[in-house]
């Protein structure tokens, strides 16, 4: 009883430590860096140069919100992403 238990936890696991190392999970993690890294800088960007162009050229001065929501993402992405590839570079040393 206890053994069979024991075998559907197991089964349940996301991630199988047995049979993926962390060699591979880390090389996932590089692989998509860039993705996670420039993607929302350039979406922040685009936002902040979208408010300027249709604040100041336009007159429209109802886009307020499209100036928020840039400096909220290119923030937040700055204060997750520096930990992160901190982290990696990390783990790329210890496993050297």
């Amino acid at each position: 009883m206890v053994k069979k238990i024991m075998n559907d936890e197991k089964s349940l696991e996301y991630l199988k430590k047995e049979s993926i190392g962390d060699e591979k999970i880390v090389r996932t993690e590089i692989i998509f860096t860039p993705l996670l890294v420039v993607a929302p800088l350039l979406v922040g960007f685009f936002l902040i140069y979208d408010w300027y162009a249709r604040d100041f050229i336009l007159n429209e001065l109802n886009l307020s919100g499209e100036l928020m929501l840039g400096v909220i993402i290119i923030v937040g992405n700055i204060l997750f992403d520096i930990p992160f590839i901190k982290s990696l570079t990390k783990f790329s040393r210890e496993k050297q």
